[in-house]
């Protein structure tokens, strides 16, 4: 793709999410279109909103750490996608779900850092050592697109079709706990629907977090202290209807809660 099919996709998606009319998915668009590309269509993304919206990036998340769905859209490596500040919700607030296209909920553990990560060769122990704590955390995934058969390009170029984030009231030192054994509970309107454990992220969600920093140094991109860094769902994606409330609750971490209308 060139600079102006580039940014042409950049602002479709822009648009999408702004008037809630879904499009055509970028590979259907434009068949041609590598990873590569995509990764640069979510930056010229990235861009718009903070010069239009006037945002602030807050963290990152890291999708497509599941093996299934790895397999199922035909890649062998996770996707990312960046936060913004206007995404983020406190526990107990209530979410709007008529304000996005498709939500879906996952639970998530994530990072906060206070060193920089920058790649290449992050290692773990890196990750462990930039991170000022672990928190228990729900992510609101979306698509601005009208064909669920997304392939890579489409979700890379759709800021990983990310739309808001919940953290969890506790921070818990990462030391303390070993995220591969560090157990779910996921509940809907009371009922358990799903249990899982940290492993089910690439083994470790602090591999992730690795990945990540190591993904991003080839676009001149680091991880900032601050930033949040949602490493990738324990779970499948569960579908949002209004008046749902979702709770996760980490062994070792905590409880968050998400509250829909």
């Amino acid at each position: 793709m060139n600079n102006e099919q580039i940014k042409k996709a950049a602002d479709m998606l822009y648009q999408a999410e702004k008037t809630r009319i879904p499009v055509d998915l970028i590979s259907a668009q434009y068949p041609q279109a590598t990873a590569e590309d995509a990764y640069n269509i979510q930056l010229k993304y990235v861009e718009r909103r903070i010069a239009d919206d006037k945002v602030k990036i807050i963290g990152k998340k890291i999708g497509l750490t599941s093996e299934a769905m790895r397999i199922m859209i035909g890649v062998d490596e996770p996707d990312y996608g960046h936060l913004f500040e206007d995404m983020y919700y406190e526990m107990e607030v209530p979410i709007d779900i008529s304000e996005m296209l498709a939500p879906r909920i996952e639970s998530e553990i994530a990072f906060v850092l206070c060193k920089e990560l920058k790649g290449p060769g992050i290692k773990v122990t890196d990750v462990i050592e930039a991170t000022a704590g672990v928190i228990s955390s729900f992510e609101i995934i979306d698509s601005r697109f009208n064909d669920p058969k997304i392939k890579f390009v489409d979700t890379v170029s759709d800021n990983g079709s990310s739309a808001r984030v919940i953290l969890g009231t506790n921070i818990t030192d990462i030391k303390s706990v070993d995220l591969r054994t560090t157990g779910l509970v996921l509940e809907k309107n009371g009922k358990i629907i799903d249990t899982a454990a940290g492993a089910a992220v690439l083994g470790n969600p602090a591999v992730a977090v690795a990945w990540l920093a190591n993904k991003l140094y080839k676009y001149g991109i680091s991880l900032k202290p601050g930033e949040i860094i949602l490493s990738g769902s324990l779970t499948k994606a569960y579908e949002i209807k209004p008046g749902d409330v979702f709770t996760a609750t980490f062994a070792g971490l905590g409880a968050v809660k998400a509250v829909f209308k």
